[in-house]
């Protein structure tokens, strides 16, 4: 079923990125920012950039809270440093949907570095602050480059914390970018140690110089 998606701070790469992904895979895509007018222009850019293909979905652009109301469901792609501050604004327009956070607590010096957060991860600081919404992490691991050029493959898994509906559906939805393979990582709290292996891949990409991502070995077939 094709969901109308908003990515919350969508105009970073990693938003872009996956904006990129899910249209081509059929859905219509709501670009969120701050400001409207920006959130409208990268939409407009990017869409510019794609291919044309079959089944292809819509791409637009605008305000979060705009965004977010009309949206059947929302990726959170902000900087951690902007986190609690924008979902706190968000709580009444996210009220009853699916929110996926892709939200890494993470700050750069000499490298990249964890940030600790009082709630133990940025998915379950999430969940809190949206208690009448159903949050999920999801997505963190996927590298931002490769999915914004819809030329390269993705080879990479993403792993899913939380609640088993919130679960299922995140992966349906994360199962249609070609590549990619949806594993339960088990519950919210399991969250910090999903954002921390971000972290790893960060300083591993930064060191060679590469794009890399995770694949979980050993899973019986069909998980």
């Amino acid at each position: 079923m094709a969901e109308t998606i908003a990515i919350i701070g969508g105009t970073g790469p990693e938003g872009r990125g996956l904006a990129t992904r899910l249209v081509l895979a059929g859905h219509t895509v709501i670009i969120g920012s701050r400001d409207a007018e920006r959130g409208a222009s990268i939409a407009a850019e990017l869409k510019a950039s794609l291919p044309a293909r079959d089944g292809a979905g819509a791409l637009r652009g605008g305000g979060n809270a705009e965004a977010c109301s009309e949206a059947t469901l929302a990726i959170v792609t902000v900087p951690y440093s902007a986190h609690a501050p924008t979902l706190e604004a968000l709580r009444g327009p996210l009220s009853g949907k699916l929110v996926v956070d892709a939200v890494v607590p993470v700050r750069f010096e000499r490298g990249p570095r964890p940030v600790e957060v009082a709630a133990g991860s940025a998915t379950e600081e999430a969940a809190a602050l949206l208690p009448d919404s159903t949050v999920v992490g999801a997505f963190h691991n996927l590298d931002a480059e490769t999915l914004l050029d819809p030329d390269l493959p993705v080879d990479a898994d993403v792993l899913l914390t939380g609640g088993s509906e919130g679960k299922r559906r995140t992966g349906a939805l994360a199962e249609q970018i070609a590549g990619v393979r949806a594993v339960d990582a088990g519950p919210l709290r399991y969250s910090r140690f999903v954002e921390g292996i971000t972290i790893l891949l960060i300083g591993i990409n930064g060191r060679h110089r590469a794009h890399t991502g995770i694949r979980i070995a050993g899973l019986p077939e069909g998980e």
